[in-house]
């Protein structure tokens, strides 16, 4: 099995919208290790996390899959998020914000 460090996805999200950021390749495991949230405003804003099946991101996200619900995130601050989060082929990493100054990123490894 190879493992390949890198940058998983990057969004800047339009304000309350749930926004892919990454989707586990096919014949792919993945492990988000780092994620990070930067507010490039002047107010504080709020942020949701999720991991879910690829079926249930088109639809509302159920409450079962959300890491993170509501959080603030300063303004004009970056939070960097260590986690070590595990997914399977087709599994969806996503966020929403209210904010369209808020950008996400996740750092991690795909094993195929």
């Amino acid at each position: 099995m190879a493992t390949t460090y890198k940058v998983l996805g990057q969004a800047n999200p339009v304000a309350n919208t749930l926004t892919n950021i990454y989707t586990v390749p096919g014949a792919t495991q993945a492990v988000i290790s780092t994620i990070t949230v930067c507010n490039q405003s002047s107010s504080n804003a709020s942020f949701s996390l999720a991991l879910m099946n690829s079926s249930e991101f088109n639809a509302a996200a159920p409450a079962a899959t959300f890491l993170i619900r509501g959080a603030v995130v300063p303004a004009a601050d970056t939070l960097v998020l260590t986690m070590g989060l595990t997914a399977n082929a087709g599994a969806v990493f996503a966020a929403n914000t209210n904010s369209a100054n808020i950008s996400f990123a996740a750092f991690g490894s795909e094993i195929t």
